[in-house]
């Protein structure tokens, strides 16, 4: 019977670094050789004192090596014969012949051009966006909170869970709605979901066929536009002005039942949708037999009275669909938010919930319970608030009076950011430019439009500036910075 030589290749290509796993070193460079053809099908090793020998180390350690080798089918023993290379399909592509890559299917195709882009890097500088005060957020108590928790859980909450959620932090969210917010609901109607764009993309998955219209708010939240759009829908930009989304606008497009809206204040203008659009809004679901999304991702903060009440609070006939979150009330890592929907949606909204997830993460959801039920929840909220106006003064207060192709501040009265225009698109990229190699963050208004839109492109310039994400000191900072950036 003729026999391999024993290893047809250098020994001293093998590097063992003492401390890093030897066992696990070897096997990797084995099968290293192995699979790129080095030691070919057939070839018998060394047997392992040998093999431990001739490498330095003990032969428990070879032995571990081949035990694994063995057990993912790189190597197999002849019965008094050793261990033999395993005859392992190759495939050689031709020289000649360049390799075409699979075709796209349709829904990676819309990927192309619908998704998120990376999120900024490193802690929060002025004027990031979307970003609240999470550095107030009470860290001690939530971790308090978490260890009581995780010290001694039940084992009736360790399983799989509803998938609508922890029925606890169902009931204590509808009852803070009722309390706070004036919106009627029950537990039953509460879904938990991973932050507010799980919601949206839930509310995509389950209410837009294919090639079905979706009117958006434009300028608007373009996260929102890119999960209808890869569900299939078809975008339709509905403008925005000092009241809100044009629902007159709206009423005049045809073939569209789902409308996706920032009333509390919209994204990215800050203005509030006045009582008469709310109403008229409202009408024209009940006209179409169509459905509202309502996004209060930031309806917490209002500065002069109280948060204003949703317009589900006004919705009569079942037909908005409340989205709330809690990513800007303590931090956006967090990833926790909810759906309040519509009794005849419910059933369905947590079957589909099941079918991706099963349920979201119960620790988190456990914990958030008790932080709302001792009242923690409450108090953070008012601080947040709180701190978000003295924030937004400080900014107020340190902005320049005049700013060469800038309109002035606008008045703030909530939210977590302020939009200013700008007189052309060119003059807003020379000041994101500066502000950016200075070292400060802010986005472009102009990037909030859908594609095609009708609106001048310089009649889309603007800025948008996050104001909670810092200190006030550091605000005031950042705004001489920019001064200077500016040569204001």
């Amino acid at each position: 019977m003729n026999r391999a030589p024993a290893l047809p290749f250098d020994l001293s290509g093998i590097r063992l670094q003492p401390g890093q796993g030897l066992a696990r070193q070897l096997y990797q460079a084995l099968r290293e050789r192995i699979l790129d053809g080095r030691l070919a099908g057939g070839t018998r090793l060394p047997a392992s004192r040998e093999l431990a020998a001739l490498l330095g180390i003990s032969r428990n350690t070879v032995t571990r090596a081949l035990d694994q080798l063995y057990a993912e089918g790189y190597v197999a023993g002849r019965v008094g014969d050793g261990t033999y290379i395993a005859e392992l399909p190759r495939s050689r592509p031709a020289a000649a012949t360049a390799v075409t890559p699979a075709a796209a299917s349709p829904a990676l195709q819309l990927l192309q051009n619908h998704h998120l882009a990376m999120p900024a890097k490193g802690a929060p500088r002025a004027f990031r966006i979307g970003v609240p005060a999470f550095d107030l957020f009470p860290f001690e108590t939530w971790a308090r909170l978490q260890a009581r928790f995780w010290r001694k859980p039940s084992p009736a909450r360790l399983g799989y869970g509803d998938p609508a959620g922890d029925i606890q932090l169902r009931e204590l969210i509808a009852a803070y709605l009722r309390s706070s917010r004036g919106l009627t609901c029950e537990a039953t109607q509460v879904l938990i979901t991973c932050g507010s764009q799980q919601a949206i993309s839930l509310c995509a998955q389950l209410l837009v066929q294919p090639g079905a219209r979706v009117a958006l708010e434009n300028p608007g939240y373009r996260a929102a536009g890119h999960a209808f759009a890869v569900a299939g829908a078809q975008l339709c930009g509905i403008a925005v002005d000092g009241d809100g989304l044009d629902v007159a606008a709206l009423q005049r497009l045809n073939d569209c039942r789902l409308a996706y809206v920032t009333p509390a204040h919209q994204y990215p203008s800050g203005v509030t949708l006045s009582l008469q659009r709310r109403l008229a809004l409202l009408e024209w679901a009940k006209r179409v037999n169509g459905w509202i999304i309502e996004d209060d991702y930031d309806g917490e903060y209002r500065y002069s009275g109280t948060p204003l009440a949703p317009l589900a609070a006004l919705d009569e006939q079942q037909r908005v669909i409340y989205i709330g979150t809690f990513g800007k009330l303590a931090f956006p890592a967090l990833r926790l938010g909810y759906l309040v929907l519509p009794p005849a949606l419910a059933e369905s909204f947590a079957r589909r919930q099941a079918l991706e997830m099963r349920h979201s993460e119960v620790g988190t959801q456990a914990v958030m319970a008790e932080f709302i039920a001792a009242g923690h929840f409450q108090r953070h909220v008012r601080r947040m608030r709180q701190a978000a106006r003295s924030r937004r003064d400080a900014l107020l207060a340190a902005w320049p009076a005049a700013i060469p192709g800038c309109s002035p501040l606008p008045t703030v009265e909530a939210g977590l950011h302020l939009s200013i225009k700008v007189e052309s698109l060119a003059r807003e990229r020379e000041l994101i430019a500066a502000a950016r190699a200075a070292g400060i963050e802010m986005n472009p208004l102009s990037d909030y439009w859908l594609p095609g839109s009708e609106t001048a492109e310089d009649a889309r310039a603007g800025l948008v500036l996050g104001f909670a994400a810092v200190p006030e000191a550091q605000i005031v900072e950042a705004v001489q910075t920019l001064r200077r950036a500016w040569k204001l």
